[in-house]
């Protein structure tokens, strides 16, 4: 998403603006659905849509999960004001997490702000039938909204409300839609998709909505699950995903932690035996699945001891895909009063050093790669680009195979004999591997 600098300098060359409405998104591809989810019932509403660079009437939508996100939405804000001072926009509309928990002391600090609107509400019954802010071959679909598992080092859930599933009928007549129009890749998202369905069929129902999806879609290759609660992780789904051919075997499954000291002061649900055996299992019905998990680092009273079983954990399981957090106190939360804070510099030794360590495993495992040939979604052209050990290398296609969801994971550059364009699925076969890119060609 572009920043307000660089709408700033669009700005300037420009020209006159058009009266219209335009969106800066912050945060996750969750508030990317919501701007998706504003900018639609704006257009229904006969208002114009347009790129931000045109527009006089801009919303920032905005995220709160951890300080360096709200100090990103407030600085953005800031500058947005200043814009506003300059003539060169009309209104700011401060919209997402930011103006829905902070919306009272946002609106005290800073006058000059038109209007703050907060998130919006999930319809479970209808197609939301938003404005598509992501490239037209890719799209994310919000299944599900907020949780009910109350982790102490989490302000979902008061940010959000109750957890809110949409009918299958609603999400497949979404998904219908996209298919149509050509998509290709279809990311199913919610702060747990693993208990889709609990509040409306008291059952959960990804399982069922996963095979009802995969067997309607036509242009739809890829069907990608993210962000799975573990302790929800069913057999059914797992074997669900072994069976059918179009969703990607790639599943986003935060574990955050393996001690069971910190699990348990965390409230994951879930013990370090049976994240082991989820795990195990995972591996045995998919074994060419690849699984991205992220950890929290830091939580008050996470000793020496407990870190260091994390890293070897990590070691151990040898993850394809992982991120690391440090913890973020935020107020309201039942981590925010316990004991035994860790210092910020420990917490980010501790994070450095558990990247360091998957930097190499995930070399190690992009180098398995080299000799395969692998289905490859083409996101955009590029002339070329610096890889991993800063040596130029001309790349005429980024793209991305089923193990890479967008913007988080890593690509694959790909030289082509022939013309290609952005939403082509083609055959790459790999020649190079880096620590989180592939190169190939296709002839």
């Amino acid at each position: 998403m572009k920043t307000t600098k660089d709408f700033e300098q669009e700005r300037l060359g420009a020209g006159p603006a058009d009266g219209g409405v335009g969106v800066i998104n912050l945060g996750c591809a969750r508030n990317l659905t919501d701007a998706q989810m504003i900018l639609g019932r704006l257009k229904r509403n006969g208002h114009r849509i347009v790129e931000v660079k045109q527009a006089q009437v801009v919303i920032v939508n905005t995220c709160a999960f951890i300080e360096d996100a709200r100090k990103e939405s407030v600085d953005t804000i800031l500058d947005l004001i200043d814009l506003k001072k300059k003539g060169r926009i009309q209104k700011v509309i401060v919209a997402g997490c930011l103006a829905q928990r902070y919306g009272k002391e946002l609106a005290a600090q800073f006058k000059d702000v038109d209007a703050f609107v907060g998130t919006p509400t999930l319809n479970r019954d209808a197609d939301p039938a938003g404005i598509q802010l992501t490239p037209r071959h890719f799209a994310y679909v919000k299944i599900c909204e907020s949780c009910f598992n109350a982790c102490s080092f989490c302000a979902i859930p008061k940010i959000k409300g109750k957890f809110v599933s949409r009918t299958v009928e609603s999400v497949l007549q979404e998904v219908a839609r996209l298919d149509a129009a050509g998509v290709k890749e279809i990311n199913l998202i919610g702060q747990d998709i693993t208990a889709y369905g609990l509040d409306i069929y008291r059952v959960k129902s990804l399982a069922r909505l996963l095979k009802e999806m995969a067997r309607s879609v036509k242009n739809i290759r890829w069907i990608r699950l993210l962000y799975a609660f573990p302790a929800h992780v069913t057999d059914e789904l797992i074997e669900v995903m072994a069976g059918e051919d179009k969703i990607c075997k790639y599943i986003d499954m935060p574990l955050q932690h393996i001690s069971d000291h910190i699990l348990a002061e965390q409230n994951r649900r879930i013990t370090r035996q049976q994240t082991l055996d989820l795990v195990a299992r995972i591996r045995s019905v998919l074994p060419r699945a690849f699984v991205r998990t992220t950890y929290i680092v830091g939580l008050p009273g996470e000793t020496d001891k407990d870190f260091e079983e994390l890293r070897v954990f990590n070691q151990q399981m040898r993850f394809e895909r992982v991120g690391v957090f440090v913890y973020s106190k935020e107020e309201g939360t039942a981590a925010h009063d316990m004991p035994g804070h860790v210092p910020a510099k420990v917490k980010k030794e501790r994070m450095n050093i558990l990247m360091r360590d998957q930097q190499a495993i995930s070399k190690e495992i992009q180098q398995g790669f080299v000799g395969r040939r692998l289905n490859v979604l083409i996101d955009e052209k590029e002339k070329g680009r610096q890889d991993g050990s800063d040596i130029s290398r001309p790349v005429a296609y980024i793209g991305r195979s089923e193990y890479d969801a967008p913007d988080v994971d890593g690509v694959v550059y790909v030289r082509s004999s022939r013309p290609l364009k952005q939403g082509d699925m083609v055959e790459a076969d790999i020649t190079d591997a880096y620590e989180y890119d592939l190169a190939g060609a296709v002839l």
